[in-house]
């Protein structure tokens, strides 16, 4: 039986100085697999603030021009705390296999966020690996991501209700 050419998802990516290694790291590794990474930054390891990059990233998932992005930082928190500011993410920090394969069954993150300092390139790789091939169970989970959806409408609804005339 002939193999099928199957269309591999496209994935964003980005990393702080911190995160720079491990960033180049997975980003080969995707492209070894098949999959077409834009890197959003930063593309070396000189001293950079996360923000930026995280958000550069998290932009093209909340703009659904990605589907899935991965984020990569020393700690993964600051990177997580930027990335689900954004509309439509669902950005989830993962130090281990089981929390990655949760965020996928049961919230449908679109972001996996790495930290550099807790998670070692051969196990990034696999947590990479099972977050990418992990489904969406749906069912009552389907339910639970609605409404996080529908806080994140309350919230940008309350903050354009309540937006000082100054800003």
């Amino acid at each position: 039986m002939p193999k099928q050419n199957i269309q591999k998802e496209r994935i964003v990516i980005a990393s702080d100085h911190s995160g720079f290694r491990l960033k180049e790291k997975i980003r080969n590794f995707l492209e070894k697999k098949g999959y077409q990474v834009k890197d959003a930054g930063c593309f070396n390891q000189e001293s950079c603030d996360y923000p930026a990059y995280a958000y550069a990233a998290a932009k093209e998932v909340s703009l659904r021009n990605f589907s899935k992005g991965i984020l990569i930082c020393k700690s993964g928190i600051g990177n997580s705390m930027v990335a689900n500011k954004l509309p439509r993410v669902r950005a989830a920090l993962c130090y281990n296999l089981k929390a990655a394969k949760l965020s996928r069954k049961h919230n449908d993150a679109n972001i996996l966020v790495l930290g550099d300092l807790f998670v070692k390139e051969t196990m990034a790789k696999r947590i990479v690996s099972l977050w990418l091939k992990t489904e969406f169970e749906g069912g009552r989970h389907l339910r639970r991501v609605e409404q996080i959806r529908d806080i994140e409408d309350k919230t940008n609804e309350l903050f354009k209700k309540n937006r000082p005339a100054n800003i």
